[in-house]
């Protein structure tokens, strides 16, 4: 089936954390996709760099440093952009990979904030102009770890449960509105800020992470699974769609090449 044109009254999407790796590809396939896009981050000059990248290549993109925590700036950032077809919350990341005896309770609040209430802050501020749009879709970019869980993750995998919940739970909510809820779980991500930022900068113990596969997944690939669920026709709600390398079977279970 070919892809749906967005319609003009859906033709704004929205991505959170569209500085760098997932919500940077997925920034580019929406623009290619006929999208105009608003790329949010708290990098502004990462953010700018990509707009400008985008208009140049012919597509309409604007910039808007916003850091989803700040529910305030969240809901200024609301009052700029009145028609919205489109939110991909993108935004989060991992901190850190201890037991649960050990993990930094720092560590799991960041986490929680950004996942789980940077999630709720934008959605909840834009949910009325999406359903204002008559054709809205929100996209929430989890992971694997929001349904099977792995020692050293507990932190991660609370949120990214959480988050999970919270896309679940609104399409309950919302059914009868013309507003889909599509949740991403990719799986073997390898980008190149993920496992840095994740062990502290840490590149050794980065490159373990992806130690051995041979074809990890790509920003691009994920990106490619979102504009697709994104460019479905209207009726068609992709609930969930778990995404892996063909390397890995599951959280536990990768195969690594010697």
């Amino acid at each position: 089936m070919t892809a749906a044109a967005p319609t003009a009254a859906s033709r704004i999407a929205v991505v959170t954390g569209a500085s760098s790796g997932i919500g940077a590809a997925t920034a580019r396939q929406l623009a290619a996709a006929g999208y105009r896009v608003v790329l949010t981050a708290r990098r502004k000059d990462r953010i700018e760099a990509l707009a400008e990248e985008l208009t140049a290549a012919g597509h309409s993109a604007t910039a808007y440093a916003l850091d989803v925590t700040d529910r305030a700036a969240v809901d200024e950032f609301a009052t700029a952009f009145r028609t919205i077809g489109v939110l991909v919350n993108n935004a989060g990341g991992a901190l850190g990979a201890d037991p649960v005896a050990t993990g930094d309770p720092d560590d799991w609040r960041r986490m929680y904030e950004t996942n789980v209430l940077g999630t709720l802050n934008v959605t909840q501020a834009l949910l009325p102009a999406l359903t204002a749009s008559g054709d809205g879709t929100v996209v929430v970019v989890s992971s694997t770890a929001a349904h099977a869980t792995y020692e050293g993750g507990a932190g991660y995998v609370a949120a990214k449960h959480a988050e999970h919940v919270l896309a679940e739970t609104l399409r309950l909510e919302i059914v009868g509105t013309p507003v889909r809820v599509i949740e991403v779980a990719p799986g073997l991500v390898k980008t190149e800020e993920f496992a840095l930022t994740r062990f502290g900068g840490d590149a050794e113990k980065a490159a373990k992470v992806y130690q051995g596969v041979a074809e990890p997944l790509t920003a691009d690939d994920v990106a490619d699974t979102i504009s697709w669920a994104v460019t479905r026709p209207s009726h068609v709600n992709i609930d969930l769609l778990v995404v892996r390398p063909r390397a890995q079977a599951s959280n536990i279970k990768i195969h690594r090449e010697q």
